[in-house]
């Protein structure tokens, strides 16, 4: 092994590509351009029939560390299942065929990971472009860029996947342990943040752009049912009842809009809220989707009920945490954000 790899440990990079010759020669050479050498890079050649297999071909004889394992369309999370078991890194990275390293990448999060030994999953700050990198998308780019704590990631959990899921680093054992990538039907890699996350492992994020994130309007992201709000909702929904609403826990929500609404239309029929808190006095008393609304001036003493709060006006949850804080509530024991 070459002397400038020799304490560097091995760093498996999974590729999973389907269709994106346009942009794949272009990912692949950022990731063999990191000043972290020592890589295994694994392009999972998921059954493309744009050309994208010879691509991967040709940088795979040009260099020894590229690895390209071709199969049957059988879709992504299949293919990241795949990448994964090849791996032969201690460290597992992710990357998209369509997105850009930045050549310090690997190098910074492999750096965070050997000063942080409790993290099991890191990411970085990402930037966003593309032709659908519009204001919306800049927005959450800027919310999800302002996470970089565990505390704060945590406490987002709910909201959003806290972590972009190309700038993934994960320790392998850490992946192993929970079970790696599974096919739930919703989002494979916010499924796997949770699992590590009730496993009792570390997020980590180091606060630098590290990754430049293609948006465009057929990212996979973007077209698929499993990535649509409703499935976004139903995996929040199944983590809240394996943690905070564990064990039939009492508990109420607060926010009756249009965020609110929604939620309360999907709550399974045994395991909804006793009651909605909203501040529109035109809906106090009335039922919304089978659960009673109620005025703030209702809610129970901190720690008798578990709150809920699922709103989406924008400031409404600084206003919210305020007024919670005043009355006694601390947040992820007494209550907890959604979206």
């Amino acid at each position: 092994m070459p002397n400038e790899m020799s304490d560097q440990p091995l760093v498996s990079v999974v590729i999973p590509n389907y269709n994106a010759r346009a942009t794949l020669s272009e990912a692949l050479e950022s990731v063999l351009c990191q000043t972290w050498r020592n890589l295994d890079v694994v392009v999972v050649e998921d059954g493309s029939t744009d050309g994208s297999l010879a691509a991967a071909q040709r940088y795979a004889r040009e260099d020894p560390r590229v690895r390209v394992l071709a199969r049957a369309h059988q879709g992504i999370v299949a293919a990241l299942q795949r990448g994964c078991e090849a791996a032969q890194g201690s460290f597992i990275a992710r990357m998209d065929a369509d997105d850009i390293a930045h050549p310090e990448r690997i190098a910074r999060q492999m750096d965070f990971m050997r000063e942080n030994p409790r993290v099991a999953l890191c990411g970085a700050r990402v930037h966003m472009f593309g032709p659908s990198a519009g204001s919306g998308r800049k927005r959450y780019e800027r919310w999800i860029n302002s996470l970089c704590e565990h505390e704060a990631m945590t406490r987002e959990l709910f909201v959003e996947c806290p972590i972009p899921h190309p700038v993934f680093l994960i320790r392998r054992r850490a992946y192993d342990e929970v079970g790696g990538y599974m096919d739930q039907g919703w989002p494979e890699d916010y499924d796997l943040v949770m699992r590590l996350w009730r496993g009792g492992h570390e997020l980590g994020k180091i606060p630098e752009t590290l990754l430049s994130w293609r948006d465009t309007p057929v990212r996979l992201s973007m077209r698929d049912d499993r990535y649509s709000a409703y499935q976004f909702r139903r995996l929040k929904r199944h983590y809240l009842f394996q943690s905070y609403l564990r064990g039939q826990r009492r508990f109420i929500q607060c926010g009756a809009g249009t965020v609110g609404k929604t939620w309360l239309r999907e709550w399974p029929g045994e395991q909804r809220p006793e009651a909605v808190i909203d501040v529109d006095p035109r809906k106090i008393g009335r039922w919304i989707h089978g659960v009673r609304v109620i005025a703030p001036e209702e809610i129970p003493p901190a720690g008798e009920c578990f709150m809920v709060i699922a709103v989406g006006t924008p400031g409404a949850r600084e206003q919210i945490r305020q007024w919670l804080t005043t009355s006694g509530y601390r947040e992820r024991e007494h209550y907890l954000f959604v979206a």
